[in-house]
């Protein structure tokens, strides 16, 4: 008997023991909740139609206005190259160097004829102003005051001649030196150090980093919106956005396309802009209502999105389709209405709630 009332004290001290522990257990939880739902952000927006206007988005790529090849304009061997692909250039600067033997030795020759050239001229004056003199005097024959006439007027033309041919040749030479036509970069070098080259040969290619445009394809039936528009707004991968006022459109279709092109000139900025690089081209469409909402109110997972909508005193998720409009606000394609109630800080309601209904 006396083990028999030891064993049922045993089993009775753990069995308070562990209503006590569940309890204790229970009661710990419950204030957990209950400090979790107190603190729950309820905090909600009722939805409300604004006037917004919505951005047609075009793909435009940046060109330089502003891109020469330049050629040789005189034949020669390369002496030097100053510059090489990539490579900012300012204005006037000396691309490349050819050998200048043969171009020196005709300025030589140019200046020598003007010097004979000028020298027959002071001589056939001279002696046309002595003939006029002696021919009232009957000195001198008829014959040979037409002769000096002549021979003062083709010596002037002579020295002309000279004159050119020698502006020509120091042209030639200057042409030995191959000058940058404009400030830029380049981007294209045709030749090497040592190559013979002759006249019409590209040297090098480039374009002014001063001067850029945007260029895109408009359909026709948003031609009306670049007449409507004074301004439209380029936006780069990087996300900075420029506006442009400066706006070119083609008054006749492409071919293939069947779309207008337009040019729309960029204003001098600090961003880098490149050649050949794709921007997003942002024009101003009509303005319309529309449901917008902050990028705080909205749950994201992978594919899925919503809303915490208010619906018979309880939230549950909403799903809806959005347009992004910048950092901080969407609007609203789908899944909610005008009059609807919504949590507008997603990301904490979900943090602090124990259950979201759904």
């Amino acid at each position: 008997m006396l083990d028999k009332f030891m064993c049922f004290s045993r089993v009775l001290i753990f069995a308070l023991v562990a209503i006590s522990f569940t309890g204790i257990t229970s009661s710990m939880v419950f204030t957990a909740d209950n400090a979790s739902v107190k603190s729950m952000p309820n905090e909600l927006l009722t939805i409300k139609l604004q006037q917004h206007t919505p951005y047609l988005q075009f793909d435009g790529q940046i060109e330089a206005i502003k891109a020469a090849t330049v050629s040789a304009q005189t034949a020669g061997r390369i002496l030097k190259l100053n510059y090489d692909v990539n490579d900012t250039v300012p204005a006037g600067a000396a691309l490349l160097e050819i050998t200048s033997k043969e171009q020196g030795a005709g300025l030589a020759a140019a200046e020598a004829e003007l010097a004979q050239a000028q020298a027959r001229n002071v001589e056939a004056q001279a002696q046309f102003k002595r003939y006029q003199e002696l021919f009232p005097k009957g000195a001198i024959s008829k014959g040979a005051m037409d002769e000096a006439t002549a021979n003062s007027a083709s010596s002037l033309q002579a020295v002309s001649a000279a004159n050119a041919k020698l502006i020509q040749a120091k042209e030639t030479l200057n042409y030995t030196t191959v000058n940058a036509p404009f400030s830029g970069r380049v981007t294209e070098r045709f030749v090497e150090q040592g190559e013979t080259v002759t006249v019409g040969q590209a040297l090098y290619a480039g374009y002014s980093t001063d001067n850029m445009r945007a260029i895109f394809q408009l359909p026709q039936q948003y031609r009306t919106l670049i007449d409507t528009n004074s301004a439209i707004d380029i936006e780069f991968a990087s996300g900075m956005r420029i506006n442009s006022t400066d706006i070119n459109p083609y008054v006749f279709l492409q071919n293939t396309s069947q779309s207008f092109q337009v040019r729309i000139n960029l204003p001098q900025t600090d961003i880098a802009i490149s050649p050949g690089e794709w921007v997003k081209v942002l024009i101003a469409d009509t303005a319309v209502n529309q449901i917008i909402i902050p990028s705080s109110a909205v749950f994201q997972r992978g594919d899925y999105t919503a809303v915490f909508r208010q619906h018979e005193n309880k939230l549950v998720q909403t799903q809806v389709r959005l347009r992004q409009i910048d950092n901080e606000h969407f609007v609203v394609e789908a899944g909610l209405m005008e009059g609807d109630e919504i949590i507008v800080h997603a990301a904490d309601y979900l943090l602090n709630s124990p259950k979201v209904g759904g």
